[in-house]
């Protein structure tokens, strides 16, 4: 078997930029523990951290940034605008800036394709998350931001952003939940055929979730003498996506990028493919608004 050297793959975004295929997702992590294990990971080997604004824990990954010891130049950042922010972008943008220490972020999404008001949590009436892009591709001339994209944004509102009058700049990236239970094969193609770059959050399940038990993952974890995590996150990367896994525990930090040397066969690649299960970690009852429209399968 050829030597596969995952942990220094990159996928090349429509905009010429490399961005690291492993990452580490930092939602649900409390900031007293998110700053070590954005430490840990830039010294077991990781280039790209994931973050927002909503997490509550900007703060905390920039001291882990700074604590590392790797350059700024060497890592890929990524943070999001949040819903109630959607008419400030540029006041956000600073704000996460301030929060992370850092002078740019590699990577700015829009978090949501939903616009909030800051005091009411009601959908923000005369503005749109088309509107809210616009703002967002002139952040692009403030050397602030290297790159721009959406995350939640499912084949109904991509098609409403495309084909809006002021969508003079593709996505790069729509940042959505990928795993086997979630594997919205329309949707991935979607992104692909627009020359979006698709990155799978929640790509371990998130928490208790039963992939790491299931009977197929588990099987092909005992074959390779991996763990059912890295089953799960070498089936993404074979699919052609970037993954975020999260976890704060460093040991686990550190084995998540433990993904060189070895592949999943087509065969099992396919038994990962043919699990019926279904289930989504994000779901859209929380907004205003529906996000999710069951058209990404």
């Amino acid at each position: 078997m050829p030597s596969i050297n995952q942990t220094a793959r990159t996928f090349t975004l429509n905009t010429g930029a490399l961005m690291p295929a492993i990452g580490l997702g930092t939602w649900r992590s409390p900031p007293d523990a998110v700053a070590k294990a954005v430490s840990a990971a830039l010294r077991a080997g990781y280039r790209h951290i994931d973050t927002a604004f909503a997490y509550g824990n900007e703060k905390a990954v920039g001291e882990g940034l700074r604590v590392s010891g790797v350059p700024r130049e060497d890592i890929w950042l990524t943070t999001k605008l949040d819903n109630k922010w959607h008419r400030r972008a540029a006041e956000a943008l600073d704000k996460s800036l301030a929060n992370l220490g850092v002078e740019y972020v590699d990577l700015y999404l829009m978090h949501w394709p939903c616009s909030t008001n800051p005091d009411t949590g009601k959908h923000e009436d005369g503005w749109d998350f088309c509107d809210t892009w616009r703002e967002m591709i002139k952040l692009l001339d403030t050397g602030k931001v290297k790159n721009i994209g959406v995350s939640n944004v499912g084949i109904t509102n991509m098609e409403k952003l495309l084909n809006h009058p002021d969508c003079k700049v593709t996505p790069a990236v729509n940042q959505i939940e990928l795993h086997p239970c979630n594997p919205s094969p329309k949707l991935v193609a979607y992104n692909t055929s627009k020359g979006i770059h698709s990155t799978g959050y929640s790509c371990l399940g998130s928490v208790d979730s039963p992939l790491s038990g299931h009977a197929t993952v588990s099987q092909i974890a005992e074959a390779h003498g991996k763990t059912a995590q890295q089953v799960l996150l070498a089936w993404g990367l074979q699919k052609g996506w970037s993954v975020i896994p999260k976890s704060v525990t460093p040991e686990r930090v550190e084995a998540n990028f433990q993904l060189d040397g070895w592949e999943l066969s087509a065969a099992e690649m396919q038994a990962l493919d043919d699990i019926k299960e279904r289930f989504k970690v994000c779901k859209d009852g929380w907004l205003p608004i529906k996000v999710f429209f069951g058209d990404d399968e």
